[in-house]
């Protein structure tokens, strides 16, 4: 399928959230240059914020139309008493209202509502033929995102107060929940532009994927000024190409269990630009498999790359898997075909063991006994660290070279206790593989063998590629082994998924996938 160039031209919008109004003035310019469309100026955020003072200076210099947002504190809950609540909602109500009209008198282009007061304010807004600023009435909700049919009462709600464009975002407990937003976005008998959203990690994918299904705001913050739950401007410009997302765009994620981690965006989003391919790929952070893909079982979500700690677990979803995958008993990557159909593949394996292979073979080290399929794994003695999805991919690999594989893991089974890799004495010349996460990034102090026994390693692989230089790679430097990076792996595994997602459109570009890592990772 291609289409690539097609765009959708969603507008980004960047949230400000500076304290003074200098950090004001000089973030919306900073968010102009970082690619933002529009900017959402929150005046609460600013110390000892004066109405008339502050906004002049702030819409005089704006070099971006500007979204004036003061989010009132509607819920008291931490208030002392019903008095204090009220008396605290209605003083800014009216320094609200005061800031609205001064806005538009000094050209603000959109001024925003919440719905518990709205209704009053923007009949008195349009009363007073405030024609010139569009109004936004918007809705923060708590808790689990709500219904589809609820979501389509309040949308219908927020709507009837007169509003230009509407805003509902909620905090996602699951991300199976997205897809009641996509439905109201998709679906909603409501007339005006709606943006809707979720944050928090599990709910990135409504954000991300908005432009799919309709909405008419991507939410970003500044590089350097995060926000949480936000994704950065610079990653919704350059990881996730957000303006090439349409209707007809196809889906493919991480689905993982922390996701965060993920570079896969930044390596699968701009390949599929440069094969002009009309795909997008974001991280999913899964809770329950099961009601993930009952949840996402349209053909718009076309693959999925299977991380920690579902590559075993995902076999069972799976209406096919490939050999390969079911002898290592792990997928690694799932894709729906056009019958909806899910198809399991492990692409881990081949890419761990060929970049093993070549890096002995680049070291020029001999080995009269690289009989079998003319491997330099033949007659090796294979130590693999972890029994997981990533680790069997690695002991097939190696075995299926005439290696002689030894595996320690915690719940060790037929594998070797792990606690006892502490005492293990390698052969010389034997391989280290480890398929664990120790030593990934926050805890990079860590490695999963006694220093003392890297010496009679001939080559080390980390299947951890953050940081792209473990504390195992520097270690097993020092004592003389070939070391290689998890990134090797993480390329080579991606080049044989994206062959697999984009179904044969074109050859995956190999050189431009590793210019991307080289310089990215």
């Amino acid at each position: 399928m291609g289409g690539g160039e097609q765009t959708s031209n969603p507008e980004v919008c960047a949230a400000l959230v500076a304290e003074t109004v200098e950090e004001m003035v000089s973030d919306m310019h900073r968010a102009k240059e970082q690619g933002a469309d529009v900017v959402e100026i929150r005046l609460d955020c600013i110390k000892n914020f004066q109405s008339h003072r502050d906004l002049k200076a702030i819409l005089t210099n704006k070099p971006l139309p500007v979204i004036i947002v003061y989010r009132q504190k509607w819920d008291g809950a931490h208030c002392e008493g019903y008095e204090k609540i009220m008396s605290e909602a209605l003083h800014l109500a009216h320094q609200f209202f005061l800031s609205k009209h001064l806005a538009h008198q000094l050209g603000a282009d959109y001024v925003d509502l919440e719905l518990e007061g709205a209704s009053s304010l923007v009949a008195e807004l349009k009363r007073k033929n405030f024609a010139g600023s569009k109004i936004i009435v918007s809705s923060y909700l708590s808790g689990a995102t709500p219904s589809k049919e609820k979501l389509r009462i309040l949308a219908a709600e927020m709507e009837a107060t007169g509003a230009d464009m509407i805003k509902i975002v909620s905090n996602a407990n699951d991300i199976t929940e997205m897809d009641r937003i996509f439905h109201l976005l998709s679906h909603s008998e409501v007339e005006v532009p709606t943006v809707a959203y979720s944050e928090g990690e599990r709910g990135l994918i409504s954000q991300l994927l908005s432009p799919k299904f309709g909405g008419a705001l991507v939410y970003g913050s500044l590089e350097g000024n995060s926000i949480s739950g936000l994704p950065s401007l610079d990653s919704l410009r350059e990881a996730y190409k957000v303006k090439y997302i349409n209707s007809d765009t196809k889906v493919f994620g991480l689905i993982s269990k922390p996701v965060s981690h993920s570079k896969g965006p930044i390596l699968h989003n701009p390949t599929f630009r440069h094969m002009n391919y009309n795909g997008t790929y974001v991280p999913m952070f899964v809770d329950d498999l099961k009601e993930f893909f009952n949840v996402y079982s349209s053909t718009e979500f076309a693959g999925f790359s299977v991380g920690i700690p579902y590559k075993e677990a995902a076999i069972e979803f799976c209406d096919e898997v490939h050999p390969l995958a079911k002898s290592i008993g792990a997928v690694n990557t799932i894709i729906r075909r056009h019958d909806g159909k899910l198809i399991g593949y492990n692409t881990d394996c081949e890419a761990s063991i060929t970049a093993i292979e070549d890096a002995i073979k680049e070291h020029k080290y001999p080995d009269a006994n690289a009989s079998f399929l003319n491997s330099p794994l033949d007659g090796k003695q294979f130590v693999v660290v972890g029994a997981g999805g990533a680790g069997r991919a690695i002991a097939i690999g190696a075995k299926s070279r005439g290696a002689s594989v030894i595996i320690f893991d915690i719940d060790f089974g037929e594998a070797q206790p792990f606690e006892s890799l502490s005492h293990f004495q390698p052969e010389i010349g034997a391989i280290l593989a480890n398929a664990t996460p120790i030593g990934m990034h926050p805890n990079t102090d860590r490695i999963p063998v006694a220093e003392a026994t890297l010496g009679n390693y001939l080559l080390v692989f980390d299947a951890v590629y953050t940081p792209r230089k473990t504390r195992l790679l520097k270690d097993a430097a020092a004592a003389g082994a070939i070391g290689v990076s998890g990134v090797e792996m993480f390329l080579r595994q991606a080049i044989g998924q994206c062959k697999l997602f984009t179904g044969g459109v074109g050859e995956a570009p190999e050189d431009f996938m590793r210019e991307i890592v080289l310089e990215k990772f």
